[in-house]
């Protein structure tokens, strides 16, 4: 009856949901695409030179789902998607969404997407490339210093006609693993901009703070003047030499920095006769060698062995000093320059580009394009959507996205673990090498045969090896402390053979150990009350 019911409860989610995607699909997604069908036919490959990289229809792996993949490594790649209907972002909400899967890994390359400006900006799908004009680029970058998911705005300056990009400060980083990923850029009417990576927000901005992007939307009210010039008497020095100080008379320049120590003495023993190096006495000349083709043949030279004996060999020269007289160059000390007027800067002038904005003026978007340069491969792109809510947007996670996103990372934490387990497995087949051969020390010999069975126990029971180990650490240190306490009984020890003699020769040399070792027990409490 309880799975009957968690069966009913599904069916109803999933219808839940389709009547939401399907209400969704009539309303507010304004472009989507699943690739369950090929690409070919729908998106244009474009035919730069530049891009030879091959684009496939292929399945996520350890999925049944489709995307749009880049196959080949160290490649361009170029590919584009015109839209029904150009979509205007000036309008309401406008939620841009992608899945991106790295599947090899990324090292250096992109998996962004570009959302291009209409064609009469001066671009076509065939010739589509990185000059291709576009209102916004999303998505991750990584490339050596670079990690960080691009969001990038090109806005006109209503007053020069220039376009000019400008950049999100302080974007999210890419995930480095190599699971699906959904990238969620929400365009606000309130001129906020929402960066989401798995449904979290990573970050929010205002199209209209110069805090937020760089450069800023809104151009600064003055510029310094371009035509300013520094006067020539302009002192920017704080300090300068003092013009009346005078070096003083006793101030040697000339005099060395270091100089002979003149205490100090030869070492006796010193082989003044006797070179570093000499001829090795043991090298003979090759039989092949030929004194015309090769030269005089000359014995190699090693370390004179009279040397290693001797302080030292050669001529004798003092060490050097560092010499107390030793001033160096002289210079006059600094003082606060009188004249000083600080760093020179431009005056500011009116810009003439500054204009005041309400909203952003964004271009429209006509199409979507895929224009990267990588270095990996399969790099997997799917569900690339474009809606007019951030509902809708958060439903497609919930129905396309995170069903793959657990899948991948149940499997991805199995493997964790199974790597885990492997090196763990490795690192207690090294303690285990290591106490076999703690085993065989000999002074741990009367206790051999226990540290075995600990050892045998633990290699059945892996986890016991942190329990084996404190065993064996424990039995040791009780050793070390009986060898350490156990010297101040010496003396006793010396008397046994006296106690054997007395027993006539009768009984086994068990017996005399025992005897000898009752007497040792009785010895001890003497001994104690005479150090007392």
């Amino acid at each position: 009856m309880m799975i009957m019911k968690r069966y009913a409860l599904l069916l109803l989610l999933a219808f839940a949901s389709l009547q939401l995607l399907c209400f969704a699909a009539d309303d507010d997604v304004v472009f989507y695409d699943s690739f369950e069908e090929s690409f070919d036919g729908r998106w244009i490959v474009s035919d730069k030179d530049d891009y030879k990289g091959v684009w496939k229809h292929s399945k996520s792996e350890g999925h049944d789902d489709y995307g749009l993949l880049v196959s080949e490594m160290a490649k361009k790649y170029a590919i584009v998607k015109e839209l029904d209907e150009a979509v205007n972002l000036k309008d309401g909400t406008t939620v841009l969404q992608f899945e991106t899967r790295l599947q090899g890994g990324l090292e250096c390359g992109g998996a962004y997407l570009k959302y291009l400006s209409p064609q009469d900006a001066g671009w076509k799908p065939k010739e589509f490339d990185n000059e291709s004009p576009y209102s916004i680029m999303f998505g991750p970058d990584k490339c050596g210093a670079t990690n960080k998911v691009h969001f990038i705005l090109k806005h006109k300056n209503p007053k020069s006609g220039e376009y000019i990009e400008h950049h999100l400060k302080y974007p999210p980083s890419v995930p480095s693993d190599k699971l699906t990923h959904v990238y969620t850029a929400i365009l606000k009417p309130d001129n906020e901009v929402s960066i989401l990576i798995d449904g979290d927000e990573k970050k929010k901005a205002s199209f209209l703070s110069a805090e937020d992007f760089e450069p800023p939307l809104i151009p600064s009210k003055t510029i310094p003047d371009p035509d300013d010039k520094k006067p020539e008497d302009w002192d920017e020095r704080a300090k300068i030499p003092d013009p009346d100080a005078v070096k003083p008379e006793n101030w040697d320049e000339d005099a060395p920095m270091e100089i002979e120590d003149e205490e100090a003495v030869k070492p006796e023993g010193w082989l003044d006769d006797e070179p570093d190096e000499i001829d090795d006495p043991e090298a003979t000349k090759p039989e092949d060698w030929d004194d015309e083709e090769d030269g005089e043949w000359e014995a190699p030279k090693i370390e004179n062995p009279k040397c290693e004996i001797a302080p030292g060999c050669g001529e004798w020269k003092r060490p050097m000093k560092r010499n107390p007289a030793y001033k160096g160059k002289w210079s006059p000390p600094l003082i606060d320059n009188p004249s000083y007027r600080g760093i020179w800067k431009p005056q500011e002038i009116p810009n003439p580009s500054y204009f005041e904005l309400e909203k952003p003026d964004f271009d429209p978007i006509a199409a979507i394009g895929i224009e990267i340069w990588t270095m990996q491969d399969g790099i997997l792109f799917d569900n690339i959507l474009i809606a007019k809510n951030d509902k809708v947007a958060e439903s497609y996670r919930e129905t396309t996205w995170k069903p793959k996103f657990e899948v991948e990372k149940e499997k991805q934490k199995a493997e964790d673990e199974a790597a885990d387990s492997a090196r763990l497995a490795g690192f207690q087949r090294k303690v285990f090498d290591v106490l076999y051969k703690v085993a065989d020390t000999p002074f741990l010999s009367k206790y051999k045969h226990q540290i075995l069975d600990l050892i045998e126990h633990a290699e059945t029971q892996p986890n016991l090896t942190i329990g084996v180990l404190v065993s064996i650490v424990v039995i040791i240190l009780t050793i070390f402390f009986k060898l350490i306490f156990g010297g101040k009984k010496q003396p006793r020890v010396e008397k046994k053979p006296e106690v054997a003699e007395t027993s006539n020769g009768e009984g086994s040399s068990g017996e005399k150990a025992e005897e000898a070792e009752k007497e040792e027990a009785a010895a001890a409490p003497r001994r104690r009350r005479r150090d007392n």
